[in-house]
C-alpha cells in the first residue's frame, strides 16, 4: 500500500508522457492502422513501443542521477550534439504543434456540430485558450488537470473498446480484398507509424524537462527506482492505448473498404459516426469524449514540452540557461510557438497529413541518432556503474539504434528515389 501511494505522489512526468504520447500515433494512425489493414498491425506497434523504450528510460535515469536534462547532458557531450538537436527540434516544433491543433480543431467541430466556425478559427481559439492554461496554470495545473483528463480518457476508452468487442466485427463488404502492406503506399504508412508510436524519440528530452518540474513541487526527490516506476506506469499506459485504438479501427472499419479521409473535420466524422452506427447512437459521448480527450491532453503537454525545450536550448547554446527559467520568458515562448503553428496550420488548410508526414519524416529519419545520442549520456562518466542501465538495456538499445536506422534509411530510400 505504502509502494501505491508513494507512486500517486510521483506521478507527473509518466502521465504527462502517456498524454502527450496519444495524439496523433494514437487516435489517428493506430485506428487507421487496424481499419486499413486489420490485426496483423499490432506486431508493428508492440516493435515499436518495445525498441524506444530505452530511449525514453534513458532521460528518466539521467536525470533522477545529475539533476541535469538530457539536452544539458547532450552539451556535455559535445556542443555538436547540442546544435543538431536544436536544428532537429527547430523543424518537428513548428509541424507537430501545428498538426495536433489541426485534428484537435476538426474533432471539436465534429463534437460540438459546429458549422458557422472555419477550421482555422477554432484552431486559434484552442491555441489561445491551452496557452492562456498553460501561462496562468504553469506545470502544476497542466500535471493536476491531466490527471483527470487522462483518467476520463482512460475510463472512457476502455468502456468504447468493451461495447466494439461486445458487438463483435463489423460485416465484411461483399469481395473485400485485404489492403496489401508491402508495397510502396504499405510500406510508408507501416514506417510512419513505427515513428510516432508511442512518439517521436527527440521527446525523451520533454520527460526529463518535466521531472525537474515536478521535483521542484516535491520535498524530497524520488529515488531512481521511483522514477522509473512512474515512468513505467506511463509508458505501459500507452502501449494499452495504441492497442485500443487499433482495436476499435479493426473491429468497427477493418473489411469494410472505407477510405478514412486526410481532412482532419471529415476525418473526426468518420471515427466517431461509424462508431456510433456500429455500437449504436447511444454510445457517442464516449466515443466523442475519447476522441476529443486524446488530442486535447496532447495539445497541452507538447506546447508546454516545446516551450520548455525551446528555453533550454537557447540557453544553454548562449550560457544563459538560468536567466531563461522565469515565468516571463515561459510566457513569451509559449505565446511564439501559438503564433508560429497557427500560421502553419492556416496555410496548410484541412490537409493535416501534410504536416503528419512532414514531421514524421525528418522525426523518424533521425530518431537513431537522437537514440544514440541518450545512450551515450547514460553510459558517461556522470553516472556511476550501479546506475548507468542494465546490460540488458543496453543491449536492448543497440537493437533499437539498428531498428530504427534499418527503416530510417528505407523510409529517406522511398521518399528521395
Amino acid at each position: 500500500m505504502s509502494n501505491f501511494k508513494t507512486l500517486l505522489k510521483n506521478l507527473g512526468p509518466g502521465l504527462l508522457f502517456a498524454s502527450m504520447a496519444i495524439g496523433t500515433s494514437h487516435l489517428v494512425l493506430s485506428t487507421k492502422a487496424g481499419a486499413q489493414y486489420g490485426w496483423i498491425m499490432i506486431i508493428p506497434i508492440l516493435l515499436a513501443n518495445i525498441f524506444k523504450y530505452p530511449f525514453f528510460e534513458f532521460g528518466v535515469r539521467y536525470t533522477n542521477v545529475t539533476n541535469k536534462t538530457l539536452i544539458e547532458g547532450y552539451l556535455n557531450r559535445g556542443k555538436g550534439y547540442l546544435w543538431f538537436y536544436a536544428f532537429i527540434t527547430s523543424i518537428t516544433t513548428f509541424t507537430i504543434l501545428a498538426a495536433l491543433y489541426t485534428v484537435t480543431a476538426g474533432l471539436f467541430i465534429n463534437l460540438f456540430k459546429i458549422s458557422n466556425l472555419s477550421l482555422s478559427t477554432i484552431a486559434l481559439g484552442l491555441f489561445i485558450f491551452i496557452s492562456t492554461l498553460l501561462i496562468v496554470g504553469k506545470y502544476r495545473f497542466l500535471e493536476i488537470s491531466l490527471k483527470y483528463v487522462v483518467s476520463i480518457l482512460f475510463v472512457a476508452l476502455i468502456v468504447t473498446t468493451a461495447l466494439v468487442i461486445y458487438k463483435g466485427p463489423v460485416t465484411e463488404a461483399v469481395g473485400f480484398t485485404p489492403t496489401p502492406i508491402f508495397n510502396e503506399a504499405g510500406i510508408l504508412f507501416l514506417i510512419g507509424l513505427m515513428g510516432w508510436m508511442p512518439t517521436t524519440v527527440e521527446a525523451s528530452s520533454w520527460v526529463s524537462l518535466w521531472s525537474i518540474e515536478k521535483w521542484k513541487t516535491q520535498k524530497q526527490k524520488p529515488s531512481l527506482k521511483e522514477s522509473l516506476q512512474e515512468f513505467n506506469v506511463g509508458y505501459i499506459m500507452t502501449g494499452l492505448l495504441a492497442i485500443f485504438f487499433l482495436t476499435i479501427g479493426c473491429m468497427t472499419l477493418y473489411g469494410t473498404n472505407t477510405v478514412l479521409s486526410n481532412k482532419s473535420v471529415a476525418f473526426a466524422n468518420q471515427i466517431v459516426e461509424l462508431f456510433t452506427t456500429h455500437i449504436g447512437s447511444w454510445a457517442y459521448i464516449f466515443i466523442a469524449v475519447s476522441a476529443f480527450a486524446t488530442m486535447f491532453s496532447t495539445c497541452m503537454t507538447a506546447h508546454d514540452a516545446t516551450a520548455r525545450v525551446s528555453l533550454d536550448i537557447i540557453g544553454l547554446l548562449f550560457k544563459k540557461p538560468k536567466d531563461l527559467k522565469n515565468k516571463f520568458n515561459f510566457a513569451v515562448a509559449v505565446l511564439v510557438l501559438a503564433i508560429v503553428n497557427f500560421f502553419v496550420a492556416a496555410a496548410f488548410g484541412a490537409n493535416m497529413l501534410q504536416l503528419v508526414a512532414l514531421a514524421t519524416f525528418v522525426s523518424f529519419v533521425v530518431a537513431p541518432i537522437i537514440g544514440f545520442m541518450n545512450l551515450k549520456n547514460v553510459l558517461s562518466n556522470e553516472l556511476t556503474d550501479e546506475k548507468k542501465p542494465k546490460r540488458w538495456l543496453q543491449i536492448l538499445a543497440y537493437l533499437g539504434i539498428v531498428f530504427l536506422a534499418f527503416f530510417s534509411v528505407y523510409y529517406f530510400i522511398l521518399i528521395l528515389f
